[in-house]
């Protein structure tokens, strides 16, 4: 006779898998919102149009993409809001 698994068993490792996947790239993409936070000291010539444009599209898509998976990623979607947020601030004192 086999031990047939439980369900409970099941479900805990689905929940390591989620965890796994779904925390760890948010919550390593907050040193660039970080870095970025950092580089508010820099002089504006030293500020990049293409990074930062990236860095605000990057947050603004992500944030959007956030909210409509299920389940709904939070850490996600402050991480990106963050992005986005730094990434503005940069274009506009660049363009200042």
């Amino acid at each position: 006779m086999t031990k047939r698994p439980s369900s409970a068993g099941f479900v805990s490792k689905r929940h390591r898998i989620l965890a796994v996947v779904h925390f760890w790239a948010p919550t390593f993409k907050w040193g660039i919102s970080i870095a970025n936070i950092a580089d508010f000291a820099k002089p504006t010539d030293k500020i990049s149009y293409p990074q930062q444009i990236a860095v605000t599209c990057t947050g603004v898509i992500w944030s959007r993409y956030s909210m409509v998976i299920t389940p709904k990623n939070w850490n996600l979607f402050s991480v990106n809001v963050a992005m986005a947020g730094t990434g503005m601030y940069q274009l506009a004192r660049k363009i200042k």
